[in-house]
């Protein structure tokens, strides 16, 4: 049987999956864990073959959990299931370690497929994260976002005209429409609203 953990910080999605895996009889759920701190005790206590990870949870995110797993050599197989499919979820998590990602609206028997597969070792991603990975690859690397560009389009997804970013910055309107200018190239967009609805898609910002 392959011994899982589920990791999730919402109980109604630990007791979904649980009973899930309950009526399959190549599995069985060793333990859970509602934050990244709770999941590192549980796995070194029972050492399950594979783990279900959330990414956005209280304590210790998901990413960082990942990288402690690894960091003192468990040798736990980490499938993702999130609802999260951007870019700042995706390459973090794999980079981190992650054999595997996928969505909460995974089937159940592609979950289970998956769970077998990423025991075996092999690398499992739902189609739209395989979509983003390969867009990634196929695309040339663009230049980050500088700390004060993100700062600028912070205040201006909050709302706040030029005048009032200038004056919460300490520094001229004519600076802050040069950062929201360089700020649009790097994302590829042409004007305020497209630059802010991408900054939140790819997670380099929060409209507060």
């Amino acid at each position: 049987m392959i011994r899982v953990v589920i990791v999730d910080d919402h109980p109604v999605v630990r007791d979904g999956l649980r009973g899930m895996f309950a009526g399959d009889d190549r599995f069985t759920v060793l333990g859970e864990a509602g934050d990244g701190r709770e999941a590192l005790a549980v796995t070194e206590a029972v050492t399950p073959d594979v783990v279900l990870m959330d990414l956005r949870m209280p304590v210790m995110d998901g990413v960082t959990t990942i990288r402690e797993l690894k960091a003192r050599g468990s040798a736990a197989r980490v499938l993702v299931l999130t609802t999260y499919d951007t870019d700042s979820d995706v390459l973090p998590a794999i980079k981190a370690g992650a054999t595997g990602y996928l969505l909460k609206d995974t089937p159940r028997e592609e979950l289970f497929r998956a769970v077998v597969a990423a025991h075996r070792g092999e690398s499992v991603l739902s189609p739209t994260v395989a979509g983003r990975l390969m867009g990634q690859l196929r695309s040339p690397a663009k230049e980050p976002l500088s700390q004060r560009e993100i700062e600028v389009l912070t205040l201006t997804a909050r709302g706040c005209s030029n005048r009032e970013t200038a004056k919460r910055l300490f520094i001229s309107e004519a600076t802050v429409k040069t950062h929201l200018l360089h700020a649009y190239t790097k994302l590829g967009v042409r004007d305020r609203a497209a630059a802010v609805a991408t900054a939140i898609e790819q997670g380099l910002i929060r409209r507060d």
